[in-house]
């Protein structure tokens, strides 16, 4: 059987969609320009496509940039360190509202003021790390969009369990400055210890220590890796795919890591959360504050298969397995 790119299933997911305004409300818009800031943790090219899913999103509500919102972008381009001057930056334009991508750059901004709003684009569990109260009730400026990251690895630890029965002795990527990796390695390895499986952690702080990283799994004879969710990894989805093959390693990663490359791909769709932030920057300009609007979480979770990976690394995955993908990419 072929698959050129082909959709399983589609799903239509609360995150996933917005609501189109009426024309009367889109036009209340227009007369005065919003000022937003922007918190990136990566780098303006390899979150081009997340920043247009935003954009998308703005338009879709009636907000044009140059017209009625203007966007101030600031990169940490990996370096965590560079998170509080860059959201001083942002605070010192008056902007109205923060939008953050990930745990560190959500808590800086949450440190820097307790008065503009800021909505999570994504951020690993929020309660569990302090930066809300309760999902229901985020008693603070924060809100947007969350998921439960120790869960989501230990599950795609098991999904590679699945397509590759043979596999003993996976190694994590993880990156140990990001606070929201610290549960995520004890969930994975009780998930390990359940499936009979050997679990290390291969540490890696961004893509200069990607190498050094997989120098140190080929080491250690590791037969498969986890890419664990990190805001310095999604960026070099390509780059870890490309060494992952090089070492002939199968791997698992975010959804979007099965298009760049990565043997099989499970997790929320990380555009659609950006598009969905639209909506907290909404109802945020339009007078709401940030703890009356519940902090989400996705419902669906979609699974990716590469079989040109799975054919350069020489593996078979089982058609039961393929049938319950949303996408095979051959």
């Amino acid at each position: 059987m072929r698959f050129d790119r082909l959709k399983r299933r589609e799903f239509i997911t609360l995150l996933g969609g917005t609501v189109a305004w009426p024309l009367a409300a889109r036009a209340q818009q227009v007369g005065k320009t919003h000022r937003i800031g922007f918190l990136g943790s990566a780098t303006p090219a390899g979150s081009a496509k997340t920043v247009e899913s935003l954009r998308v999103g703005l338009r879709e509500l009636g907000y044009v940039e140059g017209t009625n919102i203007g966007i101030e972008f600031r990169w940490a381009e990996g370096n965590y360190d560079r998170l509080p001057r860059l959201v001083a930056e942002l605070i010192a334009t008056n902007v109205e509202v923060l939008i953050t991508h990930g745990t560190p750059g959500t808590r800086v901004a949450k440190q820097a003021t307790r008065t503009i709003p800021i909505v999570m684009a994504i951020s690993g569990d929020a309660v569990a790390t302090g930066l809300v109260a309760s999902l229901a009730r985020p008693d603070a400026n924060v809100t947007g969009s969350t998921f439960f990251l120790p869960q989501l690895n230990a599950k795609r630890l098991e999904v590679l369990k699945e397509a590759l029965p043979e596999i003993a002795h996976p190694a994590a990527l993880s990156n140990p400055d990001n606070p929201v990796s610290r549960p995520i390695i004890p969930a994975m390895q009780a998930a390990a210890t359940a499936l009979n499986l050997e679990l290390e952690v291969s540490r890696a702080q961004g893509p200069s220590e990607f190498d050094r990283a997989f120098e140190t799994m080929s080491g250690s004879h590791v037969d498969s890796v986890i890419v664990t969710e990190d805001g310095e990894f999604e960026p070099s989805f390509g780059v870890i795919a490309r060494l992952a093959l090089g070492n002939r390693l199968p791997s698992i990663g975010a959804r979007e890591y099965a298009d760049l490359g990565g043997l099989i791909g499970y997790g929320v769709n990380i555009l659609s959360l950006y598009r969905r932030a639209a909506y907290f920057v909404d109802r945020i300009l339009k007078g709401a504050q940030p703890a009356d609007l519940p902090v989400e979480q996705p419902t669906k979770f979609e699974l990716a298969v590469n079989l040109r990976t799975a054919k350069a690394l020489g593996r078979t995955i089982p058609e039961t397995f393929l049938v319950r993908a949303n996408e095979v990419i051959e």
